[in-house]
């Protein structure tokens, strides 16, 4: 058998797990809204015509921050089409995915369904076919206690106390050709920092995220997010990062090495942000929000352009298999590694659409494969993050050249000792054992072992079979002369949790 290892030292503190590294996305996009969070008619819909099912699940997953409303539906969205009485709201076109957009949830109703949920929202406002006037009524609509028209507008319409949204986007992948009002990095940073002074004249007290890239792969990525920042590094506390991944024709070795990629992606954008800080002579840092990335099959997807008009239509609601939640979860290690400049991520999206949380109009609700490894990870991965550098086995793949086969992380919660190991084995045919050295927490004897795996690597959950792929209670490991090993499965993420005894 292959061996890996790893030295966990409470002195290699990487920074403090900021929670909201573990949120998620819901945008007015085929069916995440309509029959996703919201169906009135369905059998467990709330007074406000919320599903309960739904909700119950969303629960679960915990995400403490929910970006809203786009994506690219915010790049043509007039919030003022959904405020007001439902009955008067203005049925309009989406242009972004051709649909029609009824308007029956908008940011009041989102807003305090997602703090029923124990969730803040990340508002996203119009940059594209709109600017600084309606994101600044905006921002008096949701924040400002009254006495002006927005406010007390909000007031008129059953929300009398502000909804202090502290977390707001500038607009939505502005060099996108794709996006409605898309635009140069010399125009959009210009627009922003405008939009920006304009928000915090309003309210000072929110946090700003300034557009990066729309992917990696953009012809200008590294010169747009110089340009926007050296406008707006005062203005702004983040900047974006967006990434999907997706498996290509049978490379099944390559698309396992993603985490690597979002490695690479994360530590070209934080230099860019340093290098503007140190031309500058800038004080603060400004960090990063990856606030779209999941596994997307995109080669499946026909193109917005080629849809149907429709309401709430089936849009990429991909079927997530055992490989997707071994990629989802070492994507999660990635960001976890990245603590200390990644302090907001947000998975996309949150229900149907390439989403952990899948419905039907009607019926049932049930958790995909990648809903598992996100939701432990949310769970387990609150305190400080070690730097483990594990050691061990490596394989070539086209894409990424030199991967190791194992990656792991580990989070050491100091108030009640225990530690947490993130580990995915790659190899997609043996096990390997992985040798942790404890000698520096003597307390530490023995780990509870989870992992997620299955005979099938392309085993997915669906609606009548809503457990195929759950994770598995693995025998316990104990510690021999300060080292424990675990065994991780062939094609697996695993979870160790380790507490003082």
């Amino acid at each position: 058998m292959q061996h890996a290892a790893l030295t966990i030292d409470p002195a290699f503190r990487i920074a403090e797990v900021d929670p909201r590294l573990f949120g998620s996305f819901v945008e007015h996009m085929g069916r995440c809204v309509y029959t996703g969070i919201f169906e009135p008619g369905h059998a467990t819909a709330d007074d406000e015509g919320f599903r309960g099912d739904v909700a119950e699940l969303v629960r679960e997953l915990a995400p403490p921050i929910l970006r809203y409303p786009g994506g690219n539906f915010v790049s043509g969205y007039n919030w003022e089409d959904g405020i007001g009485p439902r009955e008067s709201r203005p049925r309009t076109l989406d242009l972004a995915w051709r649909s029609y957009e009824t308007n029956q949830v908008g940011v009041d109703e989102f807003t305090k369904w997602a703090r029923r949920m124990g969730s803040e929202p990340m508002m996203a406002v119009n940059l594209g076919t709109r600017g600084i006037d309606a994101a600044r009524n905006l921002v008096e609509y949701a924040n400002h206690p009254g006495g002006s028209y927005w406010s007390d507008l909000r007031r008129r319409n059953g929300t009398s106390e502000p909804h202090g949204i502290a977390l707001w986007c500038l607009g939505n992948e502005m060099d996108g050709p794709w996006q409605l009002g898309h635009k140069t990095a010399a125009e959009y940073a210009r627009l922003a920092a405008e939009t920006a002074r304009a928000m915090r004249r309003v309210d000072p007290s929110i946090e700003l995220v300034a557009c990066g890239s729309s992917h990696q792969r953009m012809p200008t990525f590294g010169d747009w997010e110089a340009t926007v920042l050296r406008e707006t590094y005062d203005l702004v506390d983040y900047v974006s990062l967006h990434g999907y991944y997706e498996q290509r024709g049978d490379d099944r070795g390559s698309f396992l090495a993603s985490g690597v990629n979002m490695d690479r992606f994360i530590e070209s954008v934080i230099a860019t942000c340093d290098h503007v800080r140190g031309a500058g002579q800038h004080r603060k840092r400004v960090n990063l929000a990856f606030d779209e990335w999941n596994v997307w099959y995109l080669g499946k997807f026909a193109g917005e352009e080629n849809l149907d008009w429709s309401e709430r239509p089936r849009l990429i609601e991909d079927q997530y298999s055992v490989v997707d939640a071994v990629v989802v979860g070492s994507l999660l290690i990635s960001l976890l590694r990245h603590a200390d400049r990644v302090k907001i991520a947000c998975l996309a999206q949150l229900v149907n659409v390439i989403a952990p949380i899948r419905s039907e109009p009607d019926g049932p609700a049930w958790r995909q494969t990648t809903f598992h490894p996100y939701a432990l990870t949310s769970r387990h991965g609150r305190g400080s993050v070690l730097r483990v550098e594990p050691t061990g086995p490596t394989y070539e793949t086209s894409w990424m050249g030199e991967v190791p086969v194992v990656d792991a992380t580990a989070v050491h919660d100091e108030e009640t000792g225990t530690v947490t190991v993130f580990a995915v084995n790659r190899d997609q045919h043996e096990p390997v054992a992985l040798d942790i050295d404890l000698r520096s927490l003597p307390n530490l004897t023995t780990g509870e072992h989870t992992a997620l795996f299955d005979d099938d690597p392309d085993a997915t959950n669906t609606a009548a079979q809503p457990d195929r792929v759950t994770p598995t209670r693995l025998a316990d490991v104990k510690a021999t002369e300060g080292t424990i090993t675990a065994v991780l499965p062939a094609l697996s993420w695993n979870m160790l949790r380790f507490d003082s005894r």
